[in-house]
Parts: C-alpha cells; structure tokens; sequence
C-alpha cells in the first residue's frame, strides 16, 4: 500500500490526485501529531483559566456575545453540526467528499486548529476505509468557509447524517460501524473547528484544476489535426513570431502544435498555395490557448497554497501561547482564481467551436457539407454544430464570476461573503461542457482526416485520429451522433487520445 504523508505544509496538487484517484492511503507525519498535541493543549489550558473565547466558550457568528457555560460545552459541538446542516440540492459525488476529507485531514495536520489528536485519527481511518460522507452542493457561501456542507460531512462522527461506503449509501452510524470505526464525543471548539474552512470549494477546484490540464493538452491535439484538415499555414507556428511576444503559455501551445503535426504531408501539400492568411480560430490558436494555459497555472498555484492553508477561526498558536479569531475562513482568494479560470475555460470551448464551424461548412473548408457524402438526404454533423454552439453559449452564463456578487449573512456580523463554492461548482460544469466540445471537434476532424487518403498526417494527430478510429467508425451515413460524442467524450475524459498522442511525441506541456 502506498502513502501520502501529510504535514499541512507541502501537498501537492499531484499528491492529492494520488490521493483522491490514485487509491493511495495517507498517514499523518510525527512532526503534525505533536503539533496538534500542543495546540489543543493551548485550548485546554484557556479552557481551565475560564476565559471567554469564540466558538470554544461563546456561540457562534452574531451569537459571539453569548457565553456558553463548561456544562452545555459538549452539547453546543454537536448542535453546531446539527443547525449548519442546512444545505440542500443534489449531493456532490463521492470523489469530491474523498478530496474535502483529504484536504480537512491536511489543514488540521498544520496543528492551528485546536482539535484533538484522537479526532484526527478517526478522520484519516474514514479517509483510509473508504467512508465517504454526503454532503448536499448548495447552501454555501463561502464565508465562514464551507460550513452547511462541511456540518454535513462531519455529522458522520456522531453518528448522524449519511456516507459513501463501498459503493452505498448508508445512514452515518451504520456505515462507521460497518468500517469498524468508534464514534467519537466532540469536546470545546471541535464542533466549529470542523465546519470552519474553505476545503469544499477548494478540493471541487484542486480536481478541475488537474482535469483541465489535460483538457487544454487535449484542446491543442484538436487544434492540429483541424489545422491540417483545413489546409491552414504552419507558418503562424514558427518559434520566432511566439519568442517575439513570450507569455509562457502561447510558447508552450505553439511548441505543442509543431511537435503535433510535425512531418504531416497534408501541411506540406499545400505550402505553395496562394491563401495568404488563416482565420483567427487557425492562426490565433496559440495565443488564445496559450493565455488559457496561463490562467490554469496562475489558478493552481493559488490551489495549492489553499490546500496547504490553516482555514479555521479560531487559529491556535502554540508557539506563543495564543488563540486568535480572524478571516482566514475566507474563500475570496479561491473564488477569484476559479471564476478567472472559468473564463479561461470557456475560451477554449468558444474557439473550438469556430474551427468546428469552419470544418462543416463547405464554403470554408471546401470538403463536403457536413462532412458527410449525399448531404441533403444526410446532414452529417450539421447539428453537431449545434450542440457545441449551445454548451458556448451556456457557458457564457457560467461564466459569470460568482465573487462579485455578496449577500451579509449571520444578522450582519459576517457581512462579504466570497461565493467560493458557486464558483468552484460553475468552474467544473464549464470544464464539462468544454470537454463535450473538443470531443465533438475531434469527431469532425477525424470525419475530415478520412478524405486524406493519400497523404500521411502529422506525427501526433496520426495516432490520435487511429485512436479515434479504434473506437468509432467512420460516418457514411446519418447515425445517431449523441453515441458518437458520448464515446469520444470518454476518450477524452479519460486521458485515452492523449496518452496515445504522447507515447509517440512525448508528453505535451
């Protein structure tokens, strides 16, 4: 069994893959289990001296006011997970409560939030058995944190709420003790420190994070093989017009689409042409995917910084002695980074659409209409179009930043919240609908390659086009096309072309 070893200072976006879809356990390093050791003997300590501190000793949000007696201690934890258990909607799908678990495991491990070491275990035994809670996709704000779906999650432990567990669903007792895994009694600042945090969103953007690099490797693949079916120019590809103007992102998407369609024999048939420039959708690809490329990162590198983030309010100090009530429960930083990468998504679907447009229709690329011979009693990929065109304008909407909008919460006392989660939500179902597009511009493309029969494409866009043709025939007649796309969008998804495209090129950046 391999392990992830987590300290809260260093997970990587690689490492929570493993995690999340790799099947690799996680143990805690030595260095956290005394980190939170003396942190909760800080909690502890404060409690004994009767002093009055959030969340440990008062209510919470607009009840910070209210003392809450040693007594009814115990008691406020398990309301706290009861009354925040308020979202509502769809349930986020099992993968994403694995990644919320994993990341909530690895900001208590940074020994800032006061819990102790015995709940610790008890969520990395869930983490490691499968147990897997449900937590409903709306109802957060995102400020303070993820708390509605972080109360359902964590309403597991005392035995409430329901869970994932070995491909069910179960009522949250039953499923901890068919995991063998002992309730647990929520002792001061527990309760809140569990629901406080910005693990939801983040652990919905860390995922489309790592989807959509391959997405945008993918987006490049469609683009060449377009490039060469269309007869466009490489020139637009040389080295010097993209060290002219060096945004790391359009130099890696340039050097991607050379290496692509490097030695194709359809590009060179038609060198000698008189068309003196290519559309913006052909010409333009390297900068327009290369300023996504550049956003995806931007966007990771504040993932990662989140993953490794103390989130929780109160933050215990050990070091100095000190408990501290601030903002660090905030998700602006993740919303404004998964909003931008959004845009930056839908950019790559908008385009694509073009070339799409530009592949079907006769009067632009000279090949039969609709890619489909007998055009009239068949329409070929006509309304393949339409699909792409439709999921462009959807996400138009998507697009949309959450983080502008705000709405006080808590009777004003938490009055900007960042809508990280909306974000985060709008952000995958926007990578969906563009993963829907590429695929169905490499159906359209790979329908084109077919009428190059004498002519060998390039390096790469040769082994995607067999890959396609492995798995979905040529179309000579009208068929149901949302078979079609679907089965491309599983080769897609799954990283299937892209492998293909890389063991021969090498991987792509």
């Amino acid at each position: 069994m391999e392990y992830i070893v987590l300290n809260g200072e260093n997970l990587s976006a690689t490492q929570f893959i493993q995690g999340v879809r790799g099947g690799y356990q996680i143990m805690l390093s030595a260095e956290a289990a005394v980190k939170v050791i003396k942190a909760r003997e800080v909690v502890q300590r404060a409690l004994n001296s009767k002093r009055v501190i959030y969340g440990l000793t008062t209510g919470f949000g607009a009840l910070s006011d209210v003392v809450i007696s040693k007594e009814q201690t115990k008691q406020l934890q398990k309301n706290i997970l009861m009354s925040h258990a308020a979202g509502v909607g769809n349930y986020l799908d099992a993968e994403i409560s694995k990644a919320t678990l994993l990341l909530k495991i690895n900001d208590f491990a940074k020994g800032h939030a006061g819990i102790t070491l015995e709940i610790l275990k008890t969520l990395v035994e869930m983490f490691n058995k499968g147990v897997y809670p449900l937590m409903p996709e709306k109802g957060s704000v995102g400020a303070s944190g993820d708390l509605a779906p972080l109360a359902h999650m964590f309403l597991i432990l005392v035995g409430q709420g329901q869970a994932f567990y070995k491909g069910r669903i179960l009522r949250g007792k039953a499923a901890m003790e068919e995991a063998g895994i002992p309730l647990v009694d929520l002792d001061a600042g527990e309760g809140l420190a569990l629901i406080n945090g910005t693990q939801v969103m983040t652990a919905i953007g860390a995922i489309t994070i790592c989807d959509a690099l391959n997405l945008l490797k993918m987006a490049d693949i469609a683009a060449g093989m377009s490039l060469e079916v269309l007869l466009a120019s490489n020139v637009e590809l040389d080295k010097k017009i993209h060290d002219a103007r060096p945004h790391p992102g359009q130099i890696t998407s340039a050097d991607n689409l050379r290496r692509i369609i490097q030695n194709s024999e359809i590009v060179s048939s038609h060198k000698d042409c008189s068309r003196v420039q290519d559309a913006y959708s052909i010409r333009c690809c390297p900068q327009v995917h290369g300023a996504s490329i550049d956003a995806l990162h931007y966007a990771r590198r504040v993932l990662e910084i989140e993953m490794n983030a103390a989130t929780d309010n109160p933050l215990i100090f050990p070091e100095t002695d000190q408990i501290i009530s601030g903002g660090n429960f905030h998700g602006q930083p993740v919303a404004l980074a998964l909003d931008f990468l959004a845009i930056a998504l839908s950019e790559i679907a908008n385009i694509s659409e073009r070339r799409i447009e530009r592949l079907v229709n006769p009067q632009l690329s000279g090949l039969p209409a609709f890619l489909i011979k007998d055009a009239g009693i068949n329409s070929g990929f006509m309304i393949a179009q339409y699909t792409a065109a439709a999921l462009v304008s959807e996400n138009k909407v998507l697009a949309h930043p959450a983080s502008v909008d705000s709405i006080p919460t808590s009777a004003n006392k938490e009055d900007h919240v960042s809508m990280g989660t909306i974000a985060a939500r709008k952000c995958r179902e926007v990578l969906k609908n563009v993963e829907y597009v590429i695929s169905i511009e490499l159906l359209c493309a790979a329908q084109a390659m077919d009428l190059f029969t004498n002519l060998k494409a390039g390096v790469g866009t040769m082994d995607a086009y067999r890959l396609i043709r492995k798995h979905i025939t040529h179309m000579e007649q009208d068929r149901i096309l949302s078979d079609d796309i679907n089965t491309m969008y599983k080769l897609v998804n799954e990283g299937k072309i892209l492998k293909a495209v890389e063991s021969k090129i090498g991987p792509l950046n």
